[in-house]
């Protein structure tokens, strides 16, 4: 992790402070029970904040007209109103708040704010704390640069670009979970990147979790290959690399299933026309633990993710994953010891991939047997240790600041 440049201060953040208690106010659009990469990682992030004693203030758009915000001892919400994201309907976005904000942390304020996304309640929270000098720490969870294709907005990509960096710029850290998209923000003149990698559950994702009868409710006999795909139903996730790459297994192995798993946008026009794969639908905790260990090849072709929490979920699980050569398939994937790597975008090369593997039956298995061990030690224990370094070390960062100031004014 590189240091981070503050004025008058040399701290580097891999080198933690004195432990703090802080009181953090977390800003974000989506959080569980929502289903996606980001609320799960920021609902991981909150337990293990508050496992770690410190006090969590959540600020989140209200989900549905029975939403209430929980009060529990170190744990408050705060819910403002939001509205549907064009393309993901069951998501908000939270609308501003500055004012409403402004007045909360007037009234008790957070030693640092964590902005999770960067959409209109973001922006209020960002300048709320400038204004009122708190430290401020954001997450870059999500290329909503690179999704405008998928959606008819092309034409927006820059714009769009052009906005997340000066959203970031303004804040005092961004963390990303991969040191390659550190290099590719930094090349785009973000500053102040930091990596803090992301965990995974290999407690809940295990190949324990192997279901016969789940396997036998697709068809699937002893001996049957399942492949798997677990994702966001939707334009930006390449799904036809998939199903191309599907056909061709099917053609060297009959004997094979697909199974999708998640819901979305293109799932009804991808079961009408293939009827011969089957979509399970979304599924979440033990359920879908089950879904991926009953699996044996994990097909994720997405070129839009920042991370791909499904990958290591799926590795976790004891899949022989396939997977482009970027995000935490770059991370972690070694090219035929633990998995597959395709050059980035190369469907060909990714197609190919798939049809030599599915024959191979012994390769498949050293494959989910190395894929597991490779993310036995990727745990969140870890991972919340980083974070909370970072944490701690922005607010003590400000402290400090405030000092040099009031001494600097002292001696005016």
């Amino acid at each position: 992790m590189r240091v981070m440049n503050t004025p008058d201060l040399n701290l580097h953040l891999h080198e933690p402070l004195p432990p703090t208690q802080l009181r953090v106010a977390m800003v974000t659009e989506t959080y569980p029970p929502e289903v996606n990469g980001v609320a799960i990682t920021i609902g991981r992030m909150v337990h293990g904040l508050r496992q770690r004693q410190h006090h969590i203030q959540m600020i989140r758009p209200r989900q549905h007209k029975q939403d209430v915000a929980l009060q529990e001892s170190g744990y408050e919400e705060t819910l403002v109103g939001g509205m549907p994201i064009p393309g993901y309907p069951e998501l908000k976005s939270g609308l501003p708040a500055k004012g409403r904000l402004l007045r909360l942390w007037q009234q008790q304020r957070p030693d640092i704010v964590h902005i999770a996304t960067e959409g209109p309640l973001g922006w209020s929270a960002m300048s709320a704390a400038r204004k009122l000098g708190i430290p401020i720490s954001t997450d870059f969870h999500t290329n909503f640069h690179s999704y405008t294709k998928h959606y008819g907005i092309g034409l927006l990509k820059k714009p769009i670009a052009a906005y997340l960096r000066h959203f970031h710029n303004k804040t005092d850290c961004t963390m990303v979970p991969t040191s390659s998209l550190q290099q590719e923000l930094e090349q785009d003149g973000y500053k102040d990147v930091l990596v803090v990698s992301r965990g995974v559950d290999a407690a809940l994702f295990h190949p324990s979790k192997r279901s016969e009868e789940l396997r036998k409710s697709w068809g699937a006999g002893d001996d049957t290959q399942v492949v798997m795909l677990v994702s966001r139903i939707a334009p930006e996730k390449n799904l036809p690399v998939v199903i191309a790459a599907f056909e061709q297994m099917r053609a060297a192995n009959p004997d094979i299933l697909l199974v999708m798993v998640g819901d979305g946008p293109a799932r009804a026009e991808l079961e009408k026309q293939h009827p011969h794969v089957i979509f399970a639908g979304m599924r979440t905790g033990e359920d879908l633990a089950a879904h991926f260990a009953s699996g044996d090849i994990f097909l994720y072709p997405s070129l839009t993710e920042t991370y791909g929490n499904v990958t290591v979920e799926a590795m976790a699980s004891g899949l022989a994953t396939i997977a482009y050569d970027y995000a935490a398939a770059r991370q972690h994937i070694r090219h035929d010891v633990n998995g597959l790597l395709a050059p980035y975008d190369d469907t060909p090369a990714f197609i190919a991939q798939a049809r030599a593997l599915v024959t191979d039956a012994e390769r498949i298995q050293r494959l989910r047997n190395e894929a597991r061990s490779t993310v036995e030690e990727l745990t969140w224990e870890h991972i919340l240790g980083q974070l909370e370094t970072v944490l701690v070390n922005l607010v003590h960062a400000q402290g400090a600041k405030h000092v040099q100031n009031e001494l600097s004014a002292a001696t005016d």
